[in-house]
């Protein structure tokens, strides 16, 4: 699920900042792939940490773009992805409880 979050916020925020550079992109397509041990999240190894260890997102463009206005497109859209940046920068998690009344 955190794989398929960063995928469609990279690629809708991809699009919106090709639009605002006057980039054509023909076809674009995102893959991310991470890499998880199972033991740590099945709770088989308290040795193991639960979670993402790494995380690579791939983007394929099919655009006549040069490699400067691409690295400004990635560049941007790093910047401006929130999940990215979410995952880049943890912000401080905080968990609360509460009954539900009747």
């Amino acid at each position: 699920m955190l794989l398929e979050a960063l995928v469609a916020c990279a690629g809708v925020t991809l699009n919106a900042v090709a639009t605002a550079l006057s980039i054509e992109l023909r076809d674009a397509s995102l893959e991310a792939e991470g890499d998880l041990d199972f033991r740590g999240t099945l709770g088989l190894s308290k040795e193991v940490p639960v979670g993402f260890q790494n995380i690579r997102l791939q983007f394929t463009l099919d655009t006549d773009a040069s490699e400067e206005q691409l690295a400004t497109l990635l560049r941007l859209t790093e910047r401006y992805c929130v999940v990215y940046q979410t995952l880049a920068h943890p912000p401080a998690l905080a968990v609360a409880r509460k009954r539900a009344t009747a």
